[in-house]
C-alpha cells in the first residue's frame, strides 16, 4: 500500500510542478507576445497578423490550467456561508454535495467540449492562420476532466472523514 501512496505522491508532484511551469511559461510567452506586438507596431508599423489570436489563445490556456491548480489546492471559487457559522464536521455534508456537483459539471462541460473538438476536426478548422484548431483546443476537455477528477477525489475524502472520521484523520499527514 505504501508503494502506491509513494507513486501517488509522486504524480501528484510532478503534476503541480507541470502545472506551475505551464502557467509561467504561459504567461512570460503571452506577455513578451504582448509587448513585442505593441512595440512592432509603434515604432515600425508592422505587427504579426496571428499574434493577437495567440495571445487570445495564452489567456485561454492560462485560465484553465490556472482552473485545475485551484482545483487541486482546494482554493477555487466557492460562495462558502455556511462554514463560518457551523462545526466543521457538520459543514462536510454541503461540501460533499457541492463537490460531487462541481465533478458533475465538469464532467458535463468536459463532454461536449470533446463534441466540440471532433466538430471542429470534422470541419477542418484552422486558428492562427492554417494550424489546426481542434490542437489549439484541446486543453478544454483535458483540462475539464482533471477537474472532475480533482472533484471526486475532495468529495470522496469528505465522506471518508464524515462516515469515518476515526481513519480518516489516521491517514491525513
Amino acid at each position: 500500500m505504501s508503494e502506491t501512496t509513494g507513486l501517488a505522491d509522486r504524480l501528484e508532484r510532478w503534476g503541480t510542478a507541470l502545472e506551475n511551469a505551464a502557467l509561467v511559461v504561459l504567461l512570460g510567452a503571452m506577455m513578451l507576445l504582448a509587448v513585442a506586438q505593441i512595440v512592432l507596431r509603434i515604432f515600425f508599423s508592422f505587427g504579426f497578423s496571428w499574434a493577437d489570436e495567440l495571445v487570445k489563445l495564452f489567456v485561454l490556456w492560462i485560465a484553465l490550467i490556472a482552473s485545475v491548480a485551484a482545483s487541486r489546492n482546494n482554493r477555487h471559487l466557492r460562495i462558502d456561508v455556511l462554514s463560518h457559522f457551523v462545526a466543521e464536521k457538520y459543514s462536510r455534508i454541503p461540501r460533499i454535495i457541492v463537490d460531487a456537483f462541481a465533478a458533475f459539471m465538469c464532467a458535463v462541460l468536459a463532454w461536449h467540449s470533446w463534441r466540440y473538438i471532433q466538430l471542429s476536426i470534422e470541419f477542418d478548422d484552422t486558428v492562427l492562420v492554417d494550424f489546426p484548431a481542434w490542437i489549439a483546443y484541446i486543453l478544454l476537455p483535458l483540462s475539464l476532466v482533471l477537474m472532475c477528477y480533482r472533484f471526486l477525489l475532495q468529495c470522496g475524502s469528505n465522506l471518508l472523514k464524515t462516515f469515518r472520521p476515526d481513519e480518516a484523520d489516521g491517514e491525513s499527514e
